[in-house]
This record gives structure tokens, C-alpha cells and sequence, in this order.
């Protein structure tokens, strides 16, 4: 297979890289050369967007192209209509945050959409991923897959929500730890996302696609525990109800990553339908082996993970947790 990846240098990108290097695909990557690619692709510099980025990419064929963008829909707009007639299948990674919000628990792919146009410029996170959709669909067809992602862990993170996680329990000491304990997370690992996309391709599978872990893969209490075993720093987490963490001013998600309190935004974000996407064989690996592989990476860099410069830094500041706990 000969697949175009339009990124393929960081987290998402790399992970589909990697899995098709290493089913001996021929890969293509076209990036602004910011981070270099893995060996073994065929590397081609430009900004798609710039007029005729594209154009670096010359007369090639591909079987099939992965495009992550998460900006301006008409990027993608503009990428479809370029590759048109040489690339045989579309995949564009999107995110359950197409839904309209409330997302009750259980939505399948159906659901309510946001609004968003293929032609919209630089638009909220939600309302460009749902533009980029329809701009794969709308030049290619039942020949894009469209990948909705929700959260998205493993090694080579850059948002820092589970390294954040992992650089906290190991500095030891009591630990803001939010409950429930057995409050259950759905999450992909990125390499099972990858696995998973790149196996779909092959098979010629199109439209939407919920992908992640189904309810209750793993609990808060689970991640959290798994994090103090693979670290080994003997931390003690202190297991705090949500009201009194709510109380405090402590935000869920971004300064507590990855948990939410019960209710309407839990339910969006950690109890979706993913049943299309097992009957379409999704495998997603335990928690246990997605931390510790996390936190070899990690250690890796010395412990300070790459971070996205479109994105905030997450995490709680030691005394506001302090506080919290000495409450």
C-alpha cells in the first residue's frame, strides 16, 4: 500500500506513520519540516496553507492519504481537490466534538452535528473538524472515512494530559486524586487508533466512525492507580469527592486532565456508542500497557513532553492542590 500522510511528525500523525512502516507500506510525508519525520518515509517540505502547497507533491498516486488537520476546514477542502483522481481513499481523522452539545450518553454516529461549512476559514475546534468532514466527503465521496476520535493517550502525547498525569504521581506525596474512583473514562490509545485506521483503509470502509474505547475500558481509579505502579514513586492518592473539588474553583479536564464530574459533559466525552467501530474491529490494549509505554517515552525525554503551541498547558499548581487537600 502507498499511503500519503499529510503531517506524520507528531503524536496522531506519527503513530499512523509508524504502524505503516511497519507493515512495510511506502509512506509519503508532506510537513513544514518543524520535526523530523521517521526513517524510511519519503519526506516532502511545504505549508498547505500556502497556495499550491500542494503542489511539492508533483504528479504522485497514492492508495491512500491521512490528513489530522484540525484548522481551517477549507484546507482540507483545498488538499481533497488537489489529490483527486490520485489518491484512491480519504481518511481524515476528525473527533466526537462534531456533536452538537448535550451529547447524551450512548450517541451513536447519527447524532446531531454542529454547524460548519468546507469553505470556513479558521473556526472553533468543534465547528473545523465537522468542516473538515465535510470537505473530505464532499470531493471524495463513499471514498472518505471519516475517523471521530475522542480522547486520544499513549506515547508521543503532546497535549500533556496523561504525561501531566504521570510527571504528578511520580513527584510523590499526597495526590488530588478526583473521584468517583470506579467513574469510567473511554479514551484510544494512539496506536490502536492507527491499527485500527490503517486497517480500515484497507478494507474500504467509509463515513463517520466513532473510535475510541468503550465505556468503562478502564476507571479513573484504574489510570491513576496504574500510573503510581509503573513510577514507582509510592505516591498516595487521595481519592476527593467531586462537589468539594468543584468547590474549590479546580476546572475538570484542564487542570485535572482526562476527568470530568458526573454529568452532561461526562457523558459527552466518556460514554459514547462505539459499536460500529468494534463490529469494524477495533482492539484497544489495557490501560496498564498504555501507561507504562507512555511513561518510557517520557523518561526518554527526560521527562518533559512536547507540547502543542495551538494548545494550553494543563494541570494543577501544587499549591492550589495543596490547598485543596489540606481543605
Amino acid at each position: 500500500m502507498r499511503l500519503l500522510m499529510l503531517g506524520g511528525t507528531e503524536f496522531v500523525g506519527r503513530a499512523v506513520t509508524d504502524e505503516a512502516l511497519a507493515r512495510g507500506w511506502q509512506v509519503t510525508v508532506f510537513h513544514r519540516g518543524h520535526h523530523p519525520p521517521p526513517p524510511g518515509v519519503v519526506a516532502v517540505h511545504g505549508d498547505r496553507r500556502a497556495v499550491d502547497s500542494l503542489a511539492s507533491l508533483g504528479q504522485g498516486e497514492w492508495d491512500v492519504v491521512v490528513d489530522t488537520w484540525a484548522s481551517a476546514p477549507s484546507a482540507v477542502r483545498d488538499a481533497a481537490r488537489s489529490l483527486l483522481g490520485r489518491v484512491g481513499r480519504y481518511v481524515y481523522v476528525s473527533s466526537r466534538s462534531v456533536y452538537r452539545y448535550p451529547c447524551p450518553a450512548g450517541l451513536p454516529e447519527d447524532g446531531p452535528l454542529v454547524d460548519a461549512s468546507p469553505d470556513d476559514g479558521e473556526v472553533e475546534y468543534g465547528r473545523a473538524k465537522r468542516g473538515g468532514e465535510l470537505a473530505a466527503s464532499g470531493v471524495f465521496g463513499d471514498q472518505a472515512l471519516l475517523v471521530r476520535a475522542g480522547l486520544i493517550l499513549g506515547p508521543g502525547e503532546n497535549i500533556g494530559r496523561l504525561p501531566w498525569w504521570l510527571g504528578r504521581v511520580a513527584r510523590g506525596g499526597p495526590v488530588l486524586a478526583p473521584g468517583p474512583r470506579e467513574s469510567a473514562l473511554q479514551y484510544i490509545d494512539v496506536r490502536d487508533l492507527a491499527v485500527w485506521t490503517l486497517d480500515a483503509a484497507e478494507r474500504g470502509l467509509d463515513g463517520p466512525y466513532n473510535l475510541v474505547s468503550p465505556p468503562g475500558h478502564t476507571t479513573m481509579g484504574e489510570l491513576l492507580d496504574a500510573c503510581v505502579r509503573v513510577t514507582g514513586a509510592g505516591a498516595e492518592l487521595r481519592w476527593t469527592d467531586p462537589e468539594a473539588i468543584l468547590k474549590a474553583g479546580v476546572e475538570p479536564w484542564t487542570q485535572l486532565p482526562v476527568w470530568l464530574p458526573p454529568g452532561e459533559l461526562y457523558d459527552a466525552v466518556h460514554q459514547g456508542d462505539v459499536s460500529k467501530a468494534l463490529s469494524a474491529g477495533l482492539r484497544c490494549r489495557p490501560v496498564e500497557e498504555t501507561v507504562a509505554d507512555t511513561w518510557s517515552w517520557l523518561r526518554g525525554l527526560g521527562g518533559v513532553p512536547p507540547q502543542r503551541p495551538d494548545r494550553p498547558r494543563v494541570g494543577l499548581d501544587p499549591a492550589v492542590e495543596a490547598a485543596v487537600l489540606g481543605g
